[in-house]
This record gives structure tokens, sequence and C-alpha cells, in this order.
């Protein structure tokens, strides 16, 4: 694992982390492009061609029926469902503090405000390569659904034809009915564009490989998107106070996700640096996906010395990682010192697979750094907005001389013959 001192060391491993988010290889594109353009020319058709290639499904068809929805939810055993109605209960109260009202107000014969609505149709990736994931249907689901969004179509990758009964248990407790056998950058496209059997959604959220991610970029603007969502990563903050197993433990915890991951300690206290790699390397050989985590920890792992706290925060304000763990005394006491972090995670008992699950706060997170200007997600990406202008006479009166003078200064006379014509 990579063992930083110096400054010019820890600039030399922040190019390594923006590098690694950075950019597509032109095969990529050209691929993604070509999958894009078939789904807009041939819809369905095409849709399956590349079903029975990439995910050697060779269904005719794309839509997964409610009976096989129930029958595969049944398959899973009462623990998990348990465990899954908590955490939708949770993750549900969290989202519902989220909502925004409309508003106006009324001034000198006008009113103005700001009308909030749903969106009407959206589509949710839910990935299903490596490993398949029921908690993001509730992450990505649930927001929507608070905010009142009327038609949600999921897209769920089912590799040689295989069904996820996890993933089927969530699709079924959030009642979702339009749900299709279909991944990678062919569903993006599909969402967007629309086919025969799939309506254009308004916006696209979820997670996925690089082709997923590559075709969400494409595709913006056709629709909305949440974020351009990159590997997964962690930064730790620890002071000599904090325990190594704990902080190697949650390294590891998204060291395996991939191989691109990023799991990231910042301390003042050398003790706990050569605890916490000793502790890596013992629990490293425990993992069922050790040679996944080993080359994440190998590659865009690190370990950074500081010589205080406070220049401690002030890397993690420069990576602005994903998620955030605070391992200090009086943890709470630090916030005023984080600008960037898609999730803060405070205090030892507050590990981030909490955040993943159970917790409530939204698991789709910024990463790459994009925490300095993204957010996680939430009711709020499934809202639009709409100005309100209404003008009596009088309000108009009082404010035509202003805007005619601003139009004919920036040339635009037939804006301030609008004006003028009804001041005649």
């Amino acid at each position: 694992m990579r063992l930083i001192k110096t400054e010019s060391q820890f600039n030399e491993f922040q190019k390594i982390l923006s590098n690694r988010s950075l950019g597509y290889s032109s095969e990529i594109i050209n691929s993604v492009t070509e999958i894009i353009n078939q789904i807009k020319s041939y819809g369905d058709s095409a849709l399956l061609k590349y079903t029975q290639k990439f995910d050697r499904n060779n269904s005719d068809t794309l839509k997964i029926p409610q009976d096989t929805i129930n029958e595969y939810a049944q398959k899973v055993d009462s623990n998990f469902t348990n465990a899954l109605k908590i955490s939708a209960t949770r993750i549900r109260d969290f989202h519902n503090r989220q909502i925004e009202k409309s508003w106006q107000y009324e001034t000198n014969g006008t009113i103005l405000g700001q009308i909030l609505r749903p969106l009407n149709r959206v589509g949710v990736y839910v990935p299903g390569g490596k490993a398949a994931y029921p908690s993001t249907v509730l992450m990505n689901v649930i927001p929507a659904q608070v905010a009142g969004v009327n038609e949600i179509a999921l897209c769920v990758p089912t590799p040689d034809g295989i069904i996820n009964p996890h993933v089927m248990a969530a699709i079924k407790m959030l009642n979702i009915q339009e749900v299709y056998a279909i991944g990678g950058a062919q569903a993006v496209a599909a969402l967007a564009y629309g086919t025969q059997t799939i309506h254009a959604v308004d916006k696209i959220v979820g997670p996925g490989n690089v082709y997923v991610a590559l075709a969400k970029k494409m595709v913006f603007g056709v629709v909305d998107i949440d974020m351009i969502a990159g590997p997964s990563e962690i930064l730790i903050i620890a002071d000599d106070k904090a325990d190594p197993i704990f902080i190697a433990a949650d390294m590891l915890s998204q060291a395996e996700h991939d191989e691109m991951a990023s799991s990231i300690v910042i301390s003042n206290s050398q003790k706990i640096i050569d605890q916490t790699i000793n502790e890596v390397n013992l629990q490293l050989n425990l993992l069922t996906r050790k040679e996944i985590a080993e080359k994440s920890i190998n590659n865009f792992g690190a370990i950074i010395k500081v010589n205080s706290l406070d220049q401690a925060f002030e890397y993690s304000n420069l990576i602005a990682p994903e998620h955030l763990e605070i391992m200090t005394e009086e943890p709470m006491n630090k916030l005023p010192l984080i600008k960037n972090a898609g999730a803060i995670f405070l205090g030892k008992w507050t590990p981030e697979p909490l955040g993943d699950y159970s917790a409530g706060p939204n698991h789709t997170l910024p990463t790459g750094g994009t925490s300095r200007f993204f957010s996680p997600l939430g009711v709020y990406d499934f809202i639009k907005r709409s100005s309100l202008l209404y003008f009596t006479e009088q309000g108009f009166k009082e404010l035509a001389p202003i805007v005619e003078t601003i139009a004919n200064t920036e040339g635009l006379n037939a804006h301030a013959n609008t004006i003028k014509i009804r001041n005649l």
C-alpha cells in the first residue's frame, strides 16, 4: 500500500486518482456510440440482439412479468425480507424530510413564485454484473416515489438469463410494475430514446459499469441524468485514539467493490499508520473477494501521514471523497472543517456500510472528486421547477420603463416593443 509523507507525493497520488476517473478509450466510445445509434434506429430488435450478445440471454421478451417477480421474490428468506423492510422504512423516512413546496409572494401588483412538480417518468438502472444490488433498488426508487414520480421503469441485467431473487424482492416490496431484463449501454439508450416496447423517460438514475456511465453521459441533454458514477472510494481521517482494526475493516469494505476502488487513510499518528497497515494485511486474507480488494489497495489505496489534523482536512477537501469517515475524538466538532464529501460518517460506530444499506441517507453519491459540486441522490433530483409570474396593469406600468431601457440597450427592439405597445 502506498505510503505518502510529503506534499509532492500527495500531489502525485491525487493525479493518479483523477486519471482513474477521467476519459474513455476510443474503443469504448466507438462501441457505446454504435449501440446508441442501433437502438435509436432499430429499437427492440437491436435491444434483443445486444441482450443476447452481452448478457447471453436468449429470451425474446424484454419485460419481466409481474408473476415472475412475485415468484422469485418468494424465494428469499424472511430474515432478508425483514432487513429490506426496515431499511426501506428508514430510507423513506429520511427522504420524506427532503420534500420541498411551491411558493409565491405578492408585491405592488405582481405575483411571483416557483412551482414544483415531479418528473412524470424516470428510468432506474440496477447493476447486475459482478454482483446484484437490491439496495440500489431501494435507494433509487424510494426518493422518486417520495417526489411523486408517476411512472418508474427499472432495467435489471440478467446475465445468462439468471434472475436474482433478492433484487426481485426489493422490486416487489416497492410495487414496481415495469421491469426490463436488459442492461449495459443498450438499456440506457432504450430509456433515453424509447423503443417499440419501452417508452422514453425524462431522467435516468442508477450506477453501472464504464459502458453505462459513458452512455448516460452521451444521452444527457436528451434526458436528464443523476451523475456520472465512478469507482467507489472511502477516505478515513484518524487521530491517535482511533482503532486500527476498525480503520482496516472500513478500508476493505470499499476495496472489495472492484479493482478501481480507492481506500485512503489520513492520520497524524505514525503508530496508527503502522498498525493499520498490519491490520489491512491480516484482514485481506479473510475476504472472499480478496483478489479484487488486494488489487484495489495496491493500485489506489494510500496511507497519508500529516503533521496535524488540520492538514488532514485540507487534503481531504482536495480529494473530495465519496465517503468520508471521521475517526477522531469529538468528531462532531470537526464538521466545520469539511467542505467536500458525498457522505460524512462521524465516529468509530458509524462505518460506511450503514449508509450503503440501512441508515437512511442515499448511497448514490458523487465520486471522483465531484462532491465539490454534486450532491447525493435525493427527492430534489426528481423534481422540476417552473417560475411563476403574474402582473396587474399597475405592476406592469411600474416595471415597464426599466425593462424597455434594458431591452433597447441590448439592441433587442422587439423585446422593447412588447412593453411599448402596451403603454400606448
